[in-house]
């Protein structure tokens, strides 16, 4: 079944007076791309989590943040190591005497250089504690994974409309193809007629002609195509192999078919057919691309 590239999830965990907050979320990318924001106590561990949440996804932007609030979290004061802001400034003032420099040194001079804040202190992490940051991980990215299958299902039924739409139009066409062919005789036969004042037509050579544009005008192959074209979409939504980039691919033959159609079909009710079939495959290409 298919899944969406969309979603989100949340989930908050309480232990040892400190609040886990895990979100993530995802939007739609062509390849899998995570991000990933985390507190300075579990920088360690981005690896292992950006790991793990790569197993959870094929496709997509995730985007996931960790925070630790309450106790013991990053919340207090910033240091200043003043030593090390001395020696930049001593640093600068001599690169300013020796290129004769009229700038002068300033605070935002000095802030460039990060070393010159250290982050707060952070409480060593229990094993238990980072047992508990790793399951409210994996219960945030559930929820996000239920979203993703939850928004599928809403893509699964609309596309599975607009293919039931297509069927019917080819349907349409496939039944008006024939009628093309006796207008044509029809036509050509009155026309000759007209031009000639009433001169009697050699049969065999207006069916030559006719056959000639029957040929011509046949568009039985395109028809099967694009029944076996729907028949595989129609498949494929349905399996565990469902995949935003298989499905691309298969509305992309399925607009060649189209296009044939109406380039060979000499049809002005046909014409409007494909037009109408060519919206629809407008609109489950812009679904697609929110298929993972």
């Amino acid at each position: 079944m298919i899944k969406s590239m969309t979603g989100y999830g949340r989930v908050v965990a309480l232990l040892d007076g400190r609040n886990i907050v895990v979100e993530a979320k995802s939007v739609n990318h062509r390849f899998l791309e995570i991000s990933l924001r985390t507190p300075s106590a579990l920088f360690p561990l981005e690896m292992e989590y950006k790991k793990k949440i790569g197993e959870r996804f094929k496709r997509g932007r995730i985007d996931v943040s960790i925070r630790l609030e309450g106790e013991g979290a990053d919340t207090s004061k910033v240091n200043l190591n003043l030593e090390i802001a001395h020696n930049y400034f001593d640093v600068l003032s001599r690169l300013q005497a020796e290129f004769y420099l009229q700038e002068p040194i300033t605070l935002k001079s000095l802030t460039v250089f990060r070393d010159i804040f250290t982050p707060p202190s952070e409480t060593e992490l229990s094993p238990d504690f980072l047992s508990r940051v790793e399951k409210t991980l994996q219960e945030a990215l559930s929820m996000l994974v239920n979203m993703r299958q939850d928004e599928g299902m809403a893509l699964y039924s609309d596309m599975q409309m607009r293919l039931k739409v297509i069927t019917e139009i080819m349907e349409t066409i496939r039944l008006r193809a024939p009628q093309v062919v006796l207008e044509y005789q029809k036509r050509l036969a009155d026309r000759i007629k007209e031009l000639t004042a009433g001169y009697v037509l050699d049969d065999a050579r207006l069916a030559q002609e006719v056959a000639i544009m029957a040929d011509r005008c046949d568009i039985t192959e395109e028809l099967v195509r694009m029944q076996s074209h729907i028949n595989q979409f129609e498949a494929l939504l349905q399996s565990e192999d469902a995949e935003g980039k298989k499905i691309d691919f298969l509305l992309q033959e399925m607009n060649r078919e189209i296009n044939t159609i109406g380039s060979k079909s000499n049809n002005a009710e046909i014409a409007r057919q494909v037009i109408e079939a060519k919206s629809e495959l407008g609109k489950l290409r812009e679904q697609a691309q929110n298929i993972e």
